[in-house]
C-alpha cells in the first residue's frame, strides 16, 4: 500500500537516524495511514479511502460529501 492520504495528499518526509556516535543513516517517515470504508448517500454506495489519522478526523467534522468533492477536487479518482 502506497503510504500517501488520499484526502490531505500527505505523503512519506525522509530524515536521517543519528546514532550516539553521530553516524547518520537514511530513514522514512510514513504518515499514519489507514484504509476505510465510508457510505456515500449521494451515490448510494460504499467507498474504500486511503487516509491519514488527520483526515479521518477531518471527514468527522466537514462530512463524507464534502471530502469526496476534495478528493475529486484533486483529480483523484473515488
Amino acid at each position: 500500500m502506497s503510504a500517501h492520504c488520499q484526502l490531505t495528499g500527505s505523503k512519506p518526509g525522509f530524515g536521517k537516524n543519528i546514532s550516539h556516535s553521530h553516524r547518520r543513516t537514511s530513514r522514512r517517515f510514513d504518515p499514519n495511514v489507514q484504509r476505510k470504508r465510508y457510505w456515500l448517500p449521494g451515490e448510494g454506495r460504499y467507498v474504500r479511502l486511503t487516509l491519514s489519522a488527520r483526515a479521518i478526523k477531518t471527514i468527522d467534522s466537514i462530512g463524507i460529501e464534502a471530502a469526496v468533492a476534495r478528493i475529486r477536487a484533486r483529480g483523484e479518482r473515488v
